[in-house]
């Protein structure tokens, strides 16, 4: 098979507030982490364990003006995009870094909520809305295709 395939879905909790860097030209970008947990019971102890991955989340343009307005710390989201590695330097070190570029994403829980009229109608949180936010808002989450169905 020639083709391949790099997607990612998370569904986890912010760990920190939404940084966004603004560029010339009107272009930012935003990240944030986001934490996982899966939790099992140890079947020598009797235990019940519980892991937590941190991932680094960014977004960008409207999408990162977006979750920097209405994220903050603990809120839970979807997260769904594609994973890359960088590499910069550091005090004359070479690192590398792992990240999730979102190009959409789901708000499961905000502090702000539509109840206050601080949240527009395409951004309500998924309990009551379950739009899907998107670095492309021409395609509101749908993609094209060549399927003739």
């Amino acid at each position: 098979m020639a083709k391949t395939l790099n997607k990612v879905m998370l569904i986890g909790h912010l760990g920190d507030e939404v940084k966004t860097h603004y560029f010339e030209g009107g272009n930012c970008i935003g990240r944030f982490p986001i934490a996982t947990n899966e939790s099992y019971t140890n079947k020598q102890t009797g235990e019940k364990v519980t892991t937590t991955d941190w991932h680094n989340i960014v977004v960008r343009n409207k999408l990162a003006e977006i979750c920097e307005k209405y994220l903050s710390k603990g809120d839970k989201v979807y997260c769904e995009g594609k994973i890359k590695t960088r590499e910069y330097e550091q005090d004359g070190i070479k690192r590398y870094t792992t990240e999730i570029q979102v190009g959409e994403m789901m708000f499961l829980s905000t502090k702000k909520g539509p109840e206050d009229g601080s949240l527009p109608a395409s951004v309500k949180s998924a309990a009551q809305n379950p739009t899907m936010l998107s670095e492309n808002p021409d395609t509101n989450g749908e993609q094209e295709d060549d399927l003739p169905f």
